[in-house]
């Protein structure tokens, strides 16, 4: 009896540490502007922290329905203010907190796009055939970059050169592959090796994007979860957001 209580305790001592190891990991729901930018925060983080970080990337409002459908993340970082406070409202979520605000572009592998006096008249050149944006429904920097469009009276005349792309981040790969002549993007694209080929403009006449994020209530691990939240307000992360031009 005594030789198997033995055993039982070596197994036990042995197992302990992958038990606190799975135990310390954060499923992160991240809007796809912010991948380059959360791989950056996540790795600084674990480092610091040895709590490992795993991010699934899509458009905010993907993400929203994978989580009102039971998706098992323990974090939601949005593109928009409304779904954070939606999933709070309905007890799904904690009150939401802001994490970044960004800014909407428009970007071209071509850097003779960017001559023009604006990126009203560039889009307005009968050269430029297609144009990518991110799905208007479900991506809020699509929104945004409709919106402005609508502003500059270009939403109804352009729509025959407008192509559709899931999120954001698909926008830009379809921009830099040349597969459209211009996307609108996140200004985040362009510190990206690839991005720093092209050229941009800020779309100032879009409404700057306020990015929400929160916990959500069926996480089983809300301490390491919290720990990284208090990260994302520390000055280290703070410096990588405004290298990818977040505030």
């Amino acid at each position: 009896m005594k030789k198997h209580l033995t055993v039982f305790i070596i197994l036990i001592n042995l197992l302990s540490p992958f038990s606190a190891l799975a135990q310390d990991n954060i499923s992160v729901a991240v809007a796809a502007n912010y991948i380059s930018a959360f791989k950056e925060i996540a790795a600084d983080f674990e480092a610091k922290n040895k709590i490992k970080v795993e991010g699934t990337f899509s458009s905010t409002g993907n993400l929203y329905s994978q989580i009102t459908n039971g998706a098992p993340y323990d974090l939601f970082l949005s593109a928009d203010e409304e779904r954070p406070a939606r999933l709070s409202k309905d007890g799904v979520a904690d009150a939401p907190f802001i994490y970044a605000k960004g800014q909407a572009i428009l970007w071209s592998a071509n850097k003779n796009f960017c001559k023009a006096k604006t990126w009203q008249d560039a889009l307005k050149n009968i050269q430029i055939k297609k144009i990518s944006i991110a799905n208007t429904q479900t991506a809020p920097y699509g929104a945004a970059a409709k919106e402005a469009l609508q502003k500059a009276g270009l939403w109804d005349v352009l729509q025959s050169k407008l192509v559709n792309a899931q999120d954001i981040a698909q926008s830009f790969q379809y921009a830099t592959t040349s597969a459209v002549d211009a996307g609108f993007c996140a200004m985040s694209a362009t510190v990206s090796t690839e991005g720093k080929k092209g050229c941009f403009f800020v779309i100032n006449e879009a409404p700057e994007i306020i990015q929400s994020a929160c916990i959500l209530k069926r996480t089983t691990n809300r301490s390491a979860v919290e720990k990284f939240m208090e990260y994302l307000s520390s000055p280290a992360v703070k410096e990588i957001k405004t290298k990818y031009g977040y505030r």
